[in-house]
């Protein structure tokens, strides 16, 4: 059942992720429509399926690294899905839809391996800090392809190179709004999954901060992602310098949600959680 719900989400993912291509590609909002509600099913389907994982573990679904996959996938389109609801913005779903999909498609080359998981992770604790922590990188991914889509728009208009995204992208001030607002949206979500994070590691292992690898990166992400909202806030950073920072965080994020959970060994590997040795 749980394979079903994964596949399901996987094929109308992929299909919706066509679409939008196709969308970007004709400019017909009937495709939009079509390829928006193909999303919408997937993601129902997604929904299920990392209910369903949560019910049988019993714990967050994210203990391996093929099912943080699938959840970063899940958070990503749902930081998609609440940013439409207020921008209307039809042309980010063919940059969202393609990351959520590739990450889908990864994880679902990966076996499913499901070790007996062991009390300590099935912790009310934990779930809140995997959620905010997933869901502020979600919106984070938000930033990072808002960001591309500022970039590739303002080379357009300043060099006159009127390539193919020409005409298909919204204004600069636009997707500098919407950089704005996933940033102050997703900043909150990563300082409680830290702080939550820290309050966990309290109750499993006796102290707030172990300076494990993953701790350490995770801080320096957030330090980041403070200087630039800083930066947005008090001195008025906005369009290229913005994008451009924007840009080095989600880089900076996605090697410390990598190197902290696969290279660098320390309690927060997945090496460590599937063999027990993680705490």
């Amino acid at each position: 059942m749980k394979c079903l719900w994964f596949n399901l989400a996987l094929i109308f993912e992929l299909i919706a992720t066509g679409g939008f291509i196709v969308y970007i590609i004709k400019q017909n909002k009937w495709i939009f429509r079509y390829s928006y509600w193909i999303l919408v099913i997937g993601f129902i389907f997604h929904t299920i399926f990392i209910g369903y994982h949560y019910y049988l573990l019993g714990a967050a679904p994210v203990l391996n690294l093929k099912s943080a996959f699938s959840f970063f996938s899940w958070c990503i389109i749902l930081a998609y899905l609440i940013l439409y609801s207020r921008f209307k913005l039809m042309v980010l779903g063919s940059f969202v839809a393609p990351l959520a999909a590739f990450l889908m498609t990864i994880s679902s080359a990966m076996p499913w391996v499901e070790n007996p998981v062991s009390p300590v992770y099935k912790s009310f604790w934990l779930s809140i800090h995997v959620g905010t922590i997933f869901m502020g990188n979600g919106l984070f991914a938000i930033t990072f392809l808002a960001s591309i889509m500022y970039l590739i728009q303002e080379r357009q208009i300043k060099g006159k190179r009127f390539g193919p995204f020409y005409g298909r992208l919204p204004s600069l001030a636009t997707l500098d709004n919407i950089n704005y607002y996933s940033l102050i949206y997703g900043f909150p979500f990563l300082t409680v999954g830290i702080i939550t994070g820290s309050v966990y590691a309290r109750v499993a292992l006796g102290a707030y901060w172990q300076w494990d690898p993953k701790e350490v990166w995770s801080m320096i992400t957030w330090l980041f992602y403070a200087a630039l909202l800083h930066e947005r806030l008090t001195v008025g950073w906005r369009g290229r310098r913005a994008a451009i920072m924007s840009i080095i965080c989600f880089c900076i994020l996605v090697f410390s949600f990598l190197a902290g959970s696969c290279w660098h060994g320390g309690y927060h590997t997945f090496e460590s959680i599937e063999t027990g040795k993680a705490l």
